[in-house]
């Protein structure tokens, strides 16, 4: 895969270049954001998909299936919605912002029977983001903004058992998973994304179908993307679902050779600390970390103020631990605008090649 050129040279020499100068800007909750809105059935549904609604798209109707919380079909059915969300985060100071395709997989999409429209969610995500990225650079050329095409973990684990009485049964296959992060993955390259995330990764066997589809995906077009990789520790143990340790997982997926290697959801900033810690230690590409806005309540909400979110991470930049910071679950633009302000000043985390070349 390293073998093969990049699709946009000039834009990976100017991701690279910023890398090295400074600490870049991941945007915040996507989920965060699109729950302010309190869309119900009829505004996740849209036009496209009204109920009893006879038109050309008539047989892209679920029939009696809710839509209701599925945020990736709004890139569809409310892109000003989603458009919204992008232009705030990177008014707020975002380097990177993500597609809103999480969950826009086969598998993933057949829990709304929508799965026919992989693709064209990829697609057109990719491109509302990259509208607003435009948009943004032509305003300030001197902080480019890139379009993160992301690739979620779906919803199912080729290493883990749904059924505690049948510890050897899967619900998906690793080629199954191939083929769907390839179909992904076509539609983010297509709608202009710089840079294909495989993140919020609780099964490492997940990552590595990912990591496969995007290497033959890249060989069969010719060109190449830069990869990021970002892992989820799934509790205090430190450990993803599948069982790996920060340090085990980066050794897992370091084959890919992917532009950063990182951690994000679950927990908040400071629980993550000592796992960010050991990729810093241990990873020859970049680091990454957006963590949560803390652990949630009770209520399922997330506490922790931006103020308060921004003081460790910049902790973490101080100890020359991070690369790339931003936020997931819980955080806003006014978290990120806080993390950028508090990480402005602070030099980026060295490669090891670098001080290599310094001694």
């Amino acid at each position: 895969m390293s073998s093969l050129p990049w699709l946009h040279p000039e834009r990976v020499a100017l991701l690279q270049q910023q890398l090295r100068r400074r600490i870049l800007i991941i945007d915040g909750g996507m989920g965060t954001m699109l729950q302010g809105h309190q869309l119900d059935e009829t505004g996740f549904r849209g036009e496209r998909f009204a109920q009893g609604h006879d038109s050309t798209h008539a047989h892209d109707h679920p029939g009696d299936c809710d839509l209701k919380g599925n945020n990736d079909l709004l890139t569809l059915t409310k892109p000003e919605v989603i458009r919204g969300v992008h232009d705030a985060y990177l008014a707020a100071g975002a380097d990177l912002v993500e597609t809103n395709t999480f969950n826009s997989t086969r598998i993933s999409q057949a829990d709304y029977h929508l799965q026919h429209l992989a693709y064209e969610l990829n697609l057109e995500g990719a491109r509302i983001a990259r509208a607003a990225c435009d948009a943004a650079e032509a305003k300030t050329p001197e902080q480019p903004r890139f379009v993160i095409g992301v690739l979620g973990p779906t919803s199912r684990t080729a290493s883990l058992s749904p059924d505690v009485n049948d510890p050897g049964f899967r619900n998906v296959t690793f080629e199954e998973l191939v083929l769907n992060y390839t179909e992904a993955a076509h539609g983010l390259i297509d709608g202009g994304a710089d840079v294909i995330m495989v993140e919020t990764i609780f099964d490492t066997l997940n990552a590595k179908a990912a990591l496969f589809a995007l290497s033959e995906l890249f060989h069969q077009r010719g060109v190449r993307l830069p990869v990021m990789i970002s892992g989820t520790i799934t509790d205090r143990s430190g450990r993803t679902l599948s069982g790996q340790t920060a340090e085990a997982f980066y050794y897992s997926v370091n084959h890919a050779r992917p532009l950063s290697v990182g951690l994000n959801c679950a927990l908040g900033a400071s629980d993550l600390r000592p796992h960010v810690q050991v990729l810093a230690d241990t990873a020859d590409c970049f680091v990454s970390t957006h963590p949560n806005a803390g652990l949630p309540n009770a209520f399922g909400e997330y506490d922790e103020t931006p103020e308060q979110m921004a003081s460790v991470i910049a902790g973490f930049a101080r100890d020359g631990l991070v690369n790339l910071v931003g936020g997931c679950c819980g955080t806003t633009p006014a978290h990120i605008q806080a993390i950028a302000d508090a990480v402005r000043d602070i030099a980026p985390r060295a490669l090891p090649s670098d001080h290599a070349k310094a001694a």
